[in-house]
């Protein structure tokens, strides 16, 4: 008998040089546009965070949030939040021990009380595929140029990649006007491309949400939505 398995992968290692920061919260509801007032809760508690490039918010969704893809209406709509939601931030690992002083910490969430408990450290996925619910896009860009422009930072960053697409625009409120956002999946990206596409984000307002990717597990629900 002549048995040949398929060829092992290449074992990869996670570098911890950045690692989201997991936090169980006590908190009932929050807006569902709540990234500029969870941010500035936040910096209230760290003034720190924000300073390093690394610094970033995950903002908070819940199953009926759609995601990111699809939102609800109003602006003022309430997510809310089980037991199993969490409050995650994107820090370089040296962040971390300075992060900590957030537990035990009561933020006010425009009027909503979000009580901070203990925290755990989550490395970055290797995955092939990777999803960013919010990146920055001028007011009424159209798709195609979206996608042209982000293809275009990650190739100047070196990244390999196969397929990209995007979400439908959208916008959070702020005390300085709307910010415009779209959401992007990238797909078949090699496990270090897809770390360094974690790590690095495409465009600014990290702190408010956007530009950060995460792991996702099905194109095939992405294009469902």
């Amino acid at each position: 008998m002549f048995w040949q398995e398929d060829v092992q992968k290449e074992f990869f290692t996670v570098p911890d040089n950045v690692v989201d920061m997991s936090f169980r919260i006590d908190c009932r509801t929050l807006p569902v546009d709540h990234a500029y007032a969870l941010s500035t809760a936040i910096r209230r508690a760290l003034p720190w965070f924000g300073d390093d490039p690394s610094d970033g918010l995950h903002l908070v969704h819940v199953a009926d949030s759609g995601n990111g893809w699809e939102r609800p209406s109003h602006a003022l709509a309430l997510l809310h939040l089980s037991k199993r939601t969490r409050l995650v931030l994107r820090l370089a690992r040296d962040r971390v021990e300075n992060a900590r002083a957030l537990c035990g910490q009561t933020l006010d969430v425009d009027g909503h009380s979000l009580v901070v408990g203990e925290a755990k450290i989550v490395p970055l996925s290797p995955a092939a595929t990777m999803y960013a619910r919010y990146i920055v896009v001028p007011e009424g860009q159209e798709e195609e140029q979206f996608i042209a422009g982000a293809v275009q930072q990650m190739r100047a960053m070196g990244l390999h990649f196969k397929k990209v697409l995007a979400g439908r625009q959208h916008h959070f409120h702020t005390p300085d006007g709307p910010i415009y956002v779209r959401s992007l999946m990238v797909a078949e990206l090699p496990p270090a491309d897809a770390v360094t596409l974690q790590e690095r984000g495409l465009g600014p307002l990290r702190t408010l949400g956007c530009g950060l990717f995460i792991e996702h597990k099905s194109i095939n629900k992405v294009n469902s939505e």
